[in-house]
C-alpha cells in the first residue's frame, strides 16, 4: 500500500523487481486519501498488504498501532510541493513568497490535497502568511482523487499537491516548485506490514529500494531519494 507521492515511481519499477526477484510488485492503493481509503483505516480493518509507504509520521502512527512492525522503518525519499494549472493557462510566477501570496490572493478558486501537502499548506503556511481568512472561502480540499483531475475539468483555478504526483497527470501545467520560503518537503519511508505473508521478502524489496535503480526511479518521477 503506498500513499500517491510514490506511485509514479513504483509503477515504473515494475519490471526491474520483477526480474530482480522473480516476483511481482502489485499496488493495492495508491493514495492516503480521507475515510475509507485512508490507508491507516485500510490497515486497522485488516486489509492484507506486504509493505506499506506513508509520509513518515504516518508510518510512525502505524507502527504505534502495530500495523507496521516497528523495526522495519526504511526512510526512502522526500517529496516537494508543486502548483498546478489547467493547461493552457498562463503559468503564475510564484518564485517568491510574495508572488506566491499575491497569486493565492488573486485566484478565485484554489484546490488542496487531504494529504501531508494540504495539511500543511491550509493548517500552517496560510495562517503564517496571514491570508488563510482569504484563501480558506475558496479553497477545496480534495480527499477522493488527484489535484490535477480537478484543476484539469477546470472546477479550481489552481492546485496544490505533490510534484510527484502532478507530473504524470494530463491536462495540466505544471508549476513547480514551491518558493523556498513556502516550500515543505516531506520525508516518505516504507515499513513491514505486520500481516504481511512474507515479511523477509517485504524487507528485501524495502532495502531494494535504496538501490540505484530504484533512486533513479524516484528521481524521474520528482522525488528526492535519500542517500543509501
Amino acid at each position: 500500500m503506498t500513499s500517491g507521492a510514490s506511485v509514479a515511481a513504483l509503477l515504473a519499477l515494475q519490471p526491474a523487481w520483477a526480474a530482480f526477484s522473480g516476483r511481482p510488485l502489485v499496488l493495492l492503493s495508491r493514495s492516503v486519501g480521507i475515510g475509507e481509503s485512508y490507508i491507516p483505516n485500510r490497515l486497522q480493518r485488516g486489509e492484507a498488504a506486504d509493505v506499506v509507504i506513508v509520509a513518515d509520521d504516518v508510518l510512525w502512527h502505524c507502527m504505534a498501532q502495530g500495523w507496521v512492525l516497528p523495526d522495519s522503518r526504511v526512510p526512502l525519499h522526500q517529496s516537494l510541493i508543486g502548483m498546478a494549472v489547467r493547461e493552457g493557462a498562463a503559468k503564475p510566477d510564484i518564485s517568491t513568497v510574495d508572488l506566491f501570496q499575491q497569486v493565492l490572493l488573486a485566484a478565485k478558486s484554489v484546490g488542496y490535497s487531504a494529504s501531508a501537502s494540504g495539511d500543511y499548506l491550509a493548517g500552517e503556511l496560510w495562517p503564517r502568511l496571514g491570508i488563510a481568512d482569504r484563501v480558506m472561502p475558496k479553497a477545496k480540499r480534495i480527499g477522493h482523487e488527484r489535484i490535477a483531475a480537478v484543476v484539469a475539468r477546470g472546477e479550481v483555478e489552481i492546485g496544490f499537491e505533490q510534484i510527484s504526483e502532478l507530473l504524470p497527470e494530463p491536462g495540466i501545467a505544471h508549476v513547480t516548485p514551491l518558493s523556498p520560503g513556502a516550500q515543505r518537503a516531506t520525508l516518505f519511508s516504507g515499513g513491514v506490514a505486520a500481516a504481511s505473508g512474507d515479511p523477509a521478502v517485504a524487507c528485501a524489496f524495502l532495502q531494494w529500494l535504496r538501490s540505484p535503480p530504484a533512486r533513479q526511479a524516484f528521481s524521474d518521477s520528482g522525488l528526492e531519494p535519500l542517500e543509501a
